[in-house]
């Protein structure tokens, strides 16, 4: 059936999606990662697309920025189309010294300044972490690559893309969080309400600390297949 945001047709959305946040990000995996990519949704720019990778049959389809634009098309692909695992494949911003730009981060737990956790059983803290086989599984995608930095670690995902918070910062990276985004805690959250599967993998695309190169929006949409095949390998596991 189709939805207020999604109009494709019952069977035309594969049970295994990856979902980055730019719409044309999502045209390009499809293009270079899917066989047979088809479009199957179009509704606000947001393009869906059907094909298969490995022989099995995937999806691609971006989540527009924000834990409440990302918590929309989970649920509705969860709910409506029959999908069973989404795999967040963004960009995000180092905290620590020992993550470099253009590395790849498997975020195993996200910790949140948004009002989500506070929205799913009131009074707890619900912990927020992914599929623990998707999780294996980008583990075990990640071992295969050669010539790529994988962390596997927390991450921020924050309601604040300008907000600057120094100390915040700064007791977060005593913590040991990795990076801050701004998606993965909607995906974890919406996952764990539907009782399906997911996992968020990242691309470094800038540092906080400064003193690093950052890429440009060009150079972020090609810096990713590293990223791209370790969760497409966590997909299939």
């Amino acid at each position: 059936m189709a939805t207020p945001h999604i109009s494709a047709e019952p069977g035309e959305i594969a049970p295994l999606v990856l979902m980055p946040g730019d719409p044309r990000r999502a045209e390009k995996i499809a293009h270079d990662f899917l066989d047979s990519a088809t479009k199957v949704s179009d509704v606000r720019g947001i393009a869906c697309y059907t094909g298969t990778y490995e022989g099995t049959p995937m999806s691609v389809m971006a989540s527009g920025m924000g834990l409440p634009s990302l918590s929309i098309y989970a649920t509705e692909l969860y709910r409506f189309f029959g999908v069973q695992r989404i795999v967040r494949v963004g960009t995000c911003g180092a905290f620590l010294d020992s993550v470099a730009v253009r590395d790849v981060i498997i975020v195993s737990a996200a910790h949140t300044d948004s009002s989500v956790v506070n929205l799913l059983v009131p009074g707890v803290t619900v912990s927020l972490a992914p599929s623990p086989a998707l999780l294996r599984g980008a583990m075990n995608a990640a071992d295969t690559l050669t010539g790529s930095t994988v962390h596997v670690g927390a991450c921020l995902a924050s309601d604040h893309f300008y907000l600057s918070r120094p100390q915040t910062i700064a007791k977060l990276e005593q913590l040991g969080t990795l990076a801050v985004e701004m998606e993965a805690a909607g995906l974890y959250s919406v996952a764990m309400l539907e009782g399906r599967e997911a996992l968020v993998v990242l691309t470094v695309s800038d540092h906080l600390k400064g003193g690093a190169e950052d890429l440009t929006a060009e150079q972020r949409e090609d810096c990713y297949r590293s990223m791209v095949k370790v969760a497409a390998g966590a997909l299939l596991a």
